[in-house]
C-alpha cells in the first residue's frame, strides 16, 4: 500500500537547520504585493529594513517549505506527487518572529486521515531557536486515489460564516507578476510560473501559489482589522477552495468577533468563486 500510516506516524522526526534575515523577510513580504503605496508608512513596516515586522505567515516558508517535502519523503508515504494537493494550512505563533533568526525545524507525519477516494496527510512541523518554540505549522496534503485503508477520517474544520453582513471588505489585486516574485522565497513548482506546464496541469494560464493568497489575506487582516500590529497574531488556520490567476482580484471579507476573525476570500473576476474558506485569525 502506497500509505502505511502506521509506519509514517512512528518514524522519527526529521530535524534541520534553518536561518533567515531581513532579505528574505523582505522579500517574501514584496511577493505578497507589499510595498505599494511605496513611500506610505505602514507599507514600509514590510518593505524597509529600519522598520520591519514580520508578517506571521513567513512561517510557511521559512526553510524554503522543508517541513512539506521532508513529510513527503517520511518513511511509509510513498505517492504520486501528481496526486497531492495542499488542502489547509495552519500556523501557531508562540511569540513573534524576529526579523534575524537562526532556528531548529523539527517535522513529522502528525495524523493520517482517510476519506474514501483520498488521503489526508497532515505534516507537522514544530520550530524552535535558542530562545525557546516560534512556531508550530500544519499543513493539510490531500493525496488523491489513496484513501480507502480503513483509517479514521478525521475532524471536520468546516467554520461557519455569521448570518450577517461582514464588518469589513477588502480587495487586494495581484500583480501579473506576483507568483513569480513569490516563487522567489522557496516554491518552485512550475505550475506557478510556465505556461506549458499550466497546460498539461489543465489550466489556460499559470495559477497563484495558495500559500501566497494565504499571506497576501493575512496581511490584510492585520493591515485593517489589528491595527497593523503582526504581534497580535496568535493563529491563523484556512482551506484551500480553489484556485486564483495572476492579475485577478481576491475579495476579502472579514467578520469580527471576540479573539478572532472569520474570513472569506473569493476571486472578483469569476464571480465570486471561492479561494479561501474555514479561514480564522485568533489574536490578542
Amino acid at each position: 500500500m502506497p500509505i502505511d500510516a502506521a509506519r509514517a506516524l512512528a518514524a522519527d522526526p526529521r530535524q534541520g537547520d534553518i536561518d533567515w534575515d531581513h532579505k528574505d523577510i523582505q522579500l517574501y513580504h514584496l511577493g505578497l504585493g507589499a510595498g505599494l503605496p511605496a513611500t506610505d508608512p505602514d507599507e514600509l513596516r514590510y518593505t524597509l529594513e529600519s522598520k520591519l515586522h514580520v508578517l506571521p505567515s513567513f512561517a510557511t516558508v521559512a526553510g524554503a517549505g522543508m517541513a512539506m517535502l521532508g513529510g513527503l519523503a517520511a518513511p511509509g508515504i510513498e505517492v504520486n506527487l501528481a496526486h497531492v494537493l495542499h488542502g489547509g494550512h495552519s500556523i501557531e505563533l508562540h511569540r513573534p518572529i524576529p526579523v534575524k533568526g537562526r532556528a531548529t525545524s523539527s517535522s513529522r507525519v502528525a495524523a493520517v486521515y482517510d476519506k474514501g477516494k483520498a488521503a489526508v496527510i497532515l505534516l507537522r512541523s514544530e520550530v524552535a531557536d535558542a530562545d525557546g518554540p516560534l512556531w508550530t505549522s500544519d499543513a493539510q496534503i490531500f493525496v488523491r486515489g489513496e484513501g480507502g485503508f480503513g483509517g479514521e477520517r478525521g475532524p471536520s474544520a468546516k467554520e461557519e460564516l455569521p448570518g450577517r453582513a461582514p464588518d469589513r471588505v477588502e480587495e487586494r489585486r495581484i500583480r501579473e507578476d506576483q507568483g513569480l516574485l513569490y516563487r522567489l522565497s522557496g516554491d518552485w513548482n512550475p505550475l506557478h510560473a510556465d505556461p506549458e506546464f499550466a497546460k498539461l496541469a489543465g489550466f489556460d494560464k499559470p495559477i497563484l501559489h495558495g500559500l501566497c493568497s494565504y499571506g497576501m489575506t493575512l496581511k490584510a487582516v492585520v493591515d485593517t482589522a489589528l491595527g497593523g500590529d503582526v504581534s497580535r497574531v496568535r493563529a491563523y488556520r484556512t482551506r484551500f477552495a480553489g484556485i486564483v490567476f495572476p492579475g485577478e482580484t481576491l475579495r476579502i471579507r472579514m467578520w469580527q468577533e471576540p479573539g478572532r476573525v472569520l474570513v472569506s476570500v473569493t476571486a472578483v473576476e469569476r464571480d465570486d468563486a471561492p479561494v479561501l474558506a474555514d479561514t480564522v485569525v485568533e489574536h490578542s
